[in-house]
């Protein structure tokens, strides 16, 4: 009796689920038909497919060699020694000075923004977006050109005021980078298509978001750079330390899955490049900061048009002694510790850049696991593309510019100088009657001719 009962129930309820399906394929429909398109060609692409997977690509000389190896050992020592090889690379870009280090940064962030934009394009190219890839590269111009050319005013501030077209360039700098933006935005309105409204506001979108990803933190590098070379090198280095402590920690002692985005990430791993990295850190942070090379900011020489990094290094990179806590010292047996302030700062980067950092690698992890693909590209074997290889520094590279911004920066006299230096006569004479004001007021001028 229940049974039948239930059954009478299924078959009163059978019409309701009907109608209820039909309601909601009649929206669709609508919804379709407002974008331009039918109900199957909505169902047809409701599910773009995906962009062909990646092929091994080590080179020959690598897979003849390791050939009777496990594809487990085989792909520990193509990644160790083609990480050997980058490691080698980025020691001759810093042999070769800052320069050379902002154009690396500047085909760092070209490329990764191709790795992004030829996904999006692999996609979607089936749907035949005009002008998508067009107005991407035009976009990331635009974008470069107000960066760097707020750079460029900063730094060159002298020479942009001797020349008269960089002059003229700098004060209607913000004005050009808006029209030029402007003209891209008006032609993506023009490029619209009726069939393909929703797609092409999603690449619209795609574009920006990798805009802001990649184009304005490798900025912030740049920045960083320019704050003296330690800024910019102890970060990426405790990041590729972290990096590849992490793995040989989860390679011979990883059990434990840390995240399902990366199930080969583990917490074996993850807390062993951790205590790695901050080791690391101090220790680079200790033999870097008795250098000036390396802790003076990158600034412009007019006399010479060459990047200078001479200076007196600041408190920061002198030697200090400091007490240890009593816990410590029973078991170090030490009282005090001679160390460069730097090191306590390098604490917090190479904390940052083990326990945060990762986050952009499990981001990118997810990204591609959207879009069911192994690595952004095969640019690097055993290491996918350079965006594979980039995207925790770059999350980092934005930790490290907020950082230097809240806790180390100061005004920059020499910044205020220049400005001061290309004001009218009547103006400087103004500020200097000022400045001889104040100082008189709070007895430092009187106290300074009395000592004359």
């Amino acid at each position: 009796m229940t049974e039948l009962r239930q059954r009478a129930v299924r078959e009163d309820a059978a019409p309701e689920d009907k109608r209820t399906e039909q309601r909601e394929r009649r929206e669709l429909e609508s919804e379709a038909k407002l974008d331009g398109e039918t109900a199957s060609d909505s169902e047809s692409r409701a599910e773009p497919a995906p962009p062909p997977t990646s092929i091994d690509d080590t080179p020959e000389v690598l897979n003849r060699a390791l050939s009777n190896l496990s594809s487990r050992w085989k792909n520990w020592w193509v990644r160790g020694i083609l990480t050997l090889a980058m490691i080698a690379f980025f020691f001759i870009i810093i042999y070769l000075g800052p320069m050379v280090l902002m154009m690396i940064v500047m085909c760092v962030q070209i490329k990764c923004f191709h790795e992004i934009i030829t996904i999006g394009y692999n996609v979607y190219h089936s749907y035949d977006l005009p002008w998508f890839r067009t107005l991407s590269w035009y976009f990331l111009l635009c974008v470069n050109y107000f960066f760097y050319g707020e750079t460029v005013t900063d730094y060159f501030f002298t020479l942009v005021q001797r020349e008269e077209p960089l002059r003229i360039l700098s004060k209607y700098h913000r004005f050009i980078s808006f029209t030029l933006y402007l003209t891209g935005f008006c032609m993506f309105v023009l490029s619209l298509v009726k069939k393909h409204y929703r797609l092409q506001f999603y690449m619209f979108g795609w574009t920006h978001v990798t805009l802001l990803i990649v184009v304005t933190q490798s900025h912030l590098v740049i920045h960083n750079l320019f704050e003296g070379m330690i800024w910019f090198i102890v970060p990426i280095s405790c990041v590729i330390c972290n990096d590849i402590m992490a793995y040989m920690f989860g390679f011979f002692f990883g059990r434990t899955p840390l995240i399902k985005l990366s199930p080969k990430k583990t917490w074996e791993g993850f807390i062993g490049g951790f205590f790695a990295t901050v080791v690391f850190g101090l220790l680079l942070s200790y033999v870097m900061s008795g250098y000036r090379c390396f802790v003076c900011p990158v600034e412009y020489n007019n006399d010479t048009n060459s990047f200078t990094v001479d200076c007196e290094p600041s408190d920061l990179f002198r030697l200090q002694e400091y007490n240890i806590p009593g816990v410590i010292q029973s078991v170090v047996g030490w009282k005090t510790v001679r160390m460069y302030p730097f090191q306590i700062h390098s604490i917090a980067l190479s904390t940052f850049a083990s326990l945060i950092g990762p986050f952009g690698g499990f981001f990118a992890s997810g990204f591609k696991r959207a879009f069911k693909i192994k690595d952004f590209a095969n640019t690097i074997p055993g290491h996918g593309g350079i965006m594979d290889r980039f995207d925790c520094q770059y999350l980092m590279a934005t930790f490290v510019n907020v950082y230097i911004a809240s806790f180390i920066r100061g005004p920059n006299p020499s910044k205020l100088i220049q400005q001061f230096l290309t004001l009218r006569p009547d103006q400087q004479l103004h500020i200097f009657n000022t400045l001889r004001s104040h100082l008189t007021d709070k007895g430092i001028l009187n106290s300074a001719l009395e000592d004359e």
